[in-house]
């Protein structure tokens, strides 16, 4: 109880901690008495295990000498039946033996002691589970009676005695009353948690043998070197820090900030929410990193958690930004984590050098690896972390640990990249957790090179949106672009950022000839282009590979993609050793640096190639799909201006790879086909936004990026041109809308199911509102944290590189049937380098062409 109420005060006196609780809680700062009440409730988070059912759960029969051993208890909700009062008896004695009771409920707030009572409930509810009050277990008197040795009412008392000597500030007169707010209980409940993470790390704190008085001394003095050895007593880097260094220094770049990073730069730093709008390569993240700088050197955050939206994507984005870390604090850097489970970063490493953690480790010594690194539960807790989206909404929805999460994460600025992407569920979670984070006080820059009208309104609007506030079309398209907002200045033009491209597009009807797709690709690699083929689905892009290979002659094998001599494509279906191998080689051949290589190249993947890969292409041939991601696609062609090309290809061209003759129409029904597209193909449904942006392939054969964005954008996305194309069409497609707009009013209401309440105080009857039912694993399942590795034993070998093994492969619990996830699993080599393996019924081959299951077609 020490350590755990040591560790919260000396939380609440971290500034920006002490800033957020303050702010959440409607103060302009924390009076000391009041941090030493929450300190003195936070300590007693543990009060509960003085019952002898608990304390007699490690005895032997041999210690009871003839007697019964008490009824086995928790400590947690065999007190409720004393909170209620259902166990009249035990609560008169139980509160009163605490000893400055009474005093809270009558002079700490200002709702009658309603306030105390909840906060009293958050501190109980440590284990990031909020205490239920109601249908819990019936009354059992006997565990809070004596038992041989035992007086639970002598120990509370005497921890009641002890909690006023650790914080005297507590019973100071004329203090103010404990802010009432439901939300500053849900922050409390967070710190709480965290406070008791910290203070239960045996390393730092080891068990004491007998139980001393004075033992609080040894208590701050563990927390005051706890706090500084895993990060979070910045006091020391703040002292060294020497202001933010200039942009070329920061980046290792010639020249000085663009249009965009300079329009962020000007932004104030009391500004909390911030949206960046600009195209795809033009120094977005540069401007996101710019802006943690400037609000770190202004103490307005601590740190930066970087969302990606796949954790391919945070595992480049880590090592931009631990390259940046280094610079920006050369004296003191900190360790940067990749908050994505299974893949860490060394603290005295290289950016690139990854490690695996295992979560179940024994043994682990103090800093082998950092604090917050060592669980996934602790990723926000980091300075410096990149990670993905799920890792932040975490903090928003009703799983275990969500209050500790939005509490690390409150002092740190939330970045959130490609936030266009964010489906109706997860765009309800993030807007919960942004709301949460900018109620504390928090800070936030959302990016997206293709955010629509209406997701602009609805992330800058504090609660729901207004759809009569719409804004019309026509004007929703001569909005500026790029573009910055901001809840405080609108949205504001910022100017050209000179990187400005026309590209040639054609649209070809054959999404499913594989043998006309692979003539355009090969016909331009063998005159020197580098080729980017990006199919919707991993089945295409498969099937495409694989007719390439067939095509291709003698002469033509050297322009095939391929790692360590391995002919290979790019997908997210690979081993994590593989894909790094998989990545590094896709930028060597169509990095910035790809001039060094003469010779065309084709290069076939999926999605996975147009997030955070900075790959510069001479020819894209990519499949329909919405808008925003072509246009993210797209991105990916003629990326850097000063990259030599080959005849031809002096121009960007894109060519989109249709289904039939171009009419969507047939995708409405059930086909083996789909190709990820429409209602049955499960990967891009909205056959309307697929419509909207067929007609503006057909319309502009040229695109002027980043000029026609805006156009682009709100022509497929916009809710009156989505109505205009459905007008036109047939009652399928009116079904087809209705659909859609069904399945967003379900998701809706599946996230605000999932969302906490942090407007419902855990007392009374709103504590209904706030307990968690057991829906965790649907919601990580449905947040798409529903992978399972499959450990191997032996480990096989890379299909890449013999010298490399695989220890394990992720795979969804829906490929599993109803296999369980084994201990481990033998494997059996094939003849084309990979190897099978079985799980229940399925089997699943693995090799140079990533994960696949044997029974698809």
């Amino acid at each position: 109880m020490a350590d755990v109420g040591a560790c919260f005060e000396a939380l609440v006196r971290i500034p920006t901690i002490r800033n957020r609780l303050a702010t959440i809680g409607g103060l302009q700062d924390l009076h000391e008495s009041l941090i030493a009440r929450l300190s003195l409730l936070a300590a007693f988070h543990d009060v509960g295990k003085v019952n002898v059912g608990f304390q007699t759960r490690v005895w032997h029969n041999h210690d009871l000498r003839g007697r019964r051993k008490p009824h086995r208890a928790g400590h947690v909700a065999h007190l409720v039946p004393v909170l209620t009062y259902d166990d009249r008896e035990t609560a008169d004695w139980f509160f009163n033996a605490l000893g400055w009771w009474n005093d809270a409920i009558s002079s700490w707030d200002e709702q009658g002691g309603e306030t105390v009572c909840a906060l009293f409930i958050a501190a109980l509810s440590h284990h990031g589970r909020p205490v239920k009050l109601e249908g819990g277990l019936s009354k059992f008197p006997r565990i809070w009676r004596c038992f041989g040795s035992l007086h639970p009412r002598q120990y509370v008392e005497r921890l009641g005695k002890l909690a006023r000597s650790w914080f005297p500030a507590a019973f100071a007169s004329d203090v103010p009353s404990l802010p009432s707010s439901p939300a500053f209980q849900h922050m409390f409940l967070g710190l709480c948690n965290w406070a008791d993470w910290i203070g239960s790390d045996e390393r730092r704190f080891p068990f004491v043998e007998k139980p001393r008085d004075d033992y609080i001394l040894t208590a701050r003095k563990r927390v005051s070197e706890a706090v500084k050895a895993i990060g979070l007593d910045l006091s020391n880097q703040r002292c060294s820090f020497r202001g933010v260094p200039g942009f070329s220094t920061l980046f290792e770049l010639k020249g000085s900030p663009n249009a965009i990073q300079k329009a962020v730069l000007d932004i104030p730093t009391d500004s909390q929410l911030v949206i960046v709008e600009s195209e795809t390569g033009s120094g977005k993240t540069e401007a996101a990193l710019l802006r943690f700088a400037k609000l770190y050197e202004a103490g307005r955050v601590d740190g930066i958690y970087f969302a990606l939206p796949t954790r391919s994507a945070a595992v480049q984005m880590h090592q931009r930004v631990s390259r940046f870390t280094a610079r920006l604090f050369p004296h003191t850097t900190p360790p940067s984590i990749l908050a994505v489970p299974g893949y860490q970063i060394g603290a005295d490493s290289e950016p690139s050098a990854m490690y695996e953690y295992d979560e179940g480790a024994a043994g682990v010594q103090p800093d082998s690896v950092p604090w917050a690194a060592e669980r996934p539960k602790r990723y926000l807790a980091a300075q410096i972390a990149v990670g993905t989206i799920d890792q932040a909404m975490m903090g928003a929805l009703q799983v275990k640990n969500a209050h500790m999460r939005a509490a690390c994460l409150s002092r740190n600025l939330l970045v959130v990249d490609e936030v266009h992407a964010s489906d109706t569920y997860m765009r309800s979670i993030i807007k919960a957790l942004l709301n949460a984070h900018l109620e504390a006080g928090g800070f936030a820059l959302l990016m997206s090179a293709t955010l629509g009208s209406v997701a602009r309104q609805e992330w800058l609007s504090p609660g729901r949106l207004n759809p009569h506030a719409v804004i019309p079309l026509d004007d929703a398209i001569q909005a500026p672009y790029p573009a910055v907002s901001s809840l405080d200045i609108g949205l504001s033009s910022i100017g050209e950022n000179n990187q400005g491209k026309q590209v040639s597009l054609t649209a070809k009807t054959i999404m499913h000839d594989f043998s006309s797709t692979i003539r355009l690709g090969l016909d331009a690699a063998r005159k020197g282009a580098k080729v980017l083929v990006v199919r919707n689905t991993v089945d295409y892009a498969i099937r495409t590979q694989e007719a390439f290979e067939e095509a291709a002659s003698k002469e033509d094998a050297r322009l095939l993609f391929s790692v360590k001599n391995t002919n290979a494509l790019h997908h997210g279906r690979f081993a994590a050793c593989d894909r790094r191998l998989l990545d590094r080689r896709v930028e060597e051949l169509l990095g910035k640096e790809r001039d060094a290589y003469s010779k065309g190249v084709v290069v076939v993947g999926t999605q996975t190639l147009e997030q955070s890969l900075d790959i510069d292409a001479d020819l894209l041939i990519t499949d329909l799909c919405p808008i925003d991601v072509l246009l993210q696609r797209i991105g990916r062609l003629h990326r850097h201006a000063g990259n030599t090309r080959p005849v031809c290809y002096e121009s960007p061209t894109c060519i989109v790879l249709m289904p039939g003759d171009g009419d969507l129409s047939p995708l409405l029904k059930r086909s083996p086909n789909t190709n990820g597209l429409g209602p049955h193909g499960f990967v891009y449904e909205d056959l309307r936004i697929l419509e909207a942006t067929r007609r503006l392939i057909s319309e502009y054969r040229e695109w002027r990026i980043p000029e026609m964005n805006r156009l682009l954008v709100e022509r497929a996305t916009h809710p009156q041109a989505l109505e205009s194309i459905v007008k036109e069409m047939d009652e399928d497609w009116q079904a087809h809308a209705n659909e859609l707009l069904g399945g967003q009013i379900a998701e809706g209401l599946t996230a605000a199911n999932a969302i906490i309440r942090r407007d419902k105080s855990f007392f009374g009857e709103d504590n209904r509102d706030v307990c968690f039912g057991n829906q965790e694993e649907r919601i990580r399942t449905r947040l798409g944290d529903d992978r399972v590795d499959i450990p191997f034993d032996p480990q096989p070998a890379s299909p890449f590189d013999n010298s490399l093994t695989i220890d394990k492969l992720p795979i969804s619990v829906r490929w599993l049937d109803s296999a369980g996830v084994p201990d481990s699993v033998s494997t059996r080599p094939v003849e084309d380098a990979g190897f099978t393996f079985s799980l229940g019924s399925r089997t699943f081959l693995y090799g140079r062409l990533g994960l696949w299951r044997d029974d698809q077609s």
